[in-house]
């Protein structure tokens, strides 16, 4: 009501975490999406729009673990917070007007006008879906393209202006 634009990430896939051993995996990952969309559906009907971060954790994730998770296994590490940001920067970027894409559907990317609670539950299945309100009780489903972290590079050692070969 303040006029505040408003992106949320959904719930993840918490089925990929690998400490969770089936049948709860199975289990986490169906509520899982189960809450992507439920959340989808009530930010959307708020006004709000929302990024699908569902199998984000899954690929990305499951491939470089000791990288994107934290030491305890369940929670990302910095680098994995940095990549569910990089899922929802297109979206908060685009309704800053900071994007160089527009609203426009893209029929080569799946977008498309969907009821809200089909367009939620479809979003939930793919990382990355922006579901925004259209016009009640139609929702506008985008997929904007992703960019990717550059690579990290660590910083290198200055040597001090009274050193001599990096010898005090």
């Amino acid at each position: 009501t303040a006029g505040a634009e408003v992106v949320v990430g959904t719930c993840p896939d918490l089925g990929t975490i690998e400490p969770v051993y089936q049948p709860l995996r199975w289990l986490a990952r169906r509520v899982s999406r189960q809450l992507a969309a439920a959340q989808t559906i009530g930010t959307v009907e708020q006004g709000g729009r929302t990024v699908s971060l569902g199998d984000l954790l899954g690929p990305e994730f499951a491939a470089n673990p000791r990288e994107l998770f934290g030491p305890d296994n369940y929670h990302p590490s910095a680098e994995g917070y940095a990549t569910a940001a990089m899922a929802v920067l297109p979206t908060l970027c685009a309704v800053l007007g900071l994007w160089p894409e527009t609203d426009r559907l893209d029929g080569a990317r799946r977008e498309d006008i969907l009821p809200v609670a089909k367009a939620a539950s479809q979003a939930a299945r793919e990382a990355g879906t922006e579901v925004t309100g259209a016009r009640a009780p139609w929702a506008l489903l985008k997929h904007r393209r992703r960019r990717r972290l550059p690579a990290s590079t660590e910083p290198t050692p200055h040597a001090h202006p009274d050193t001599v070969h990096g010898h005090a």
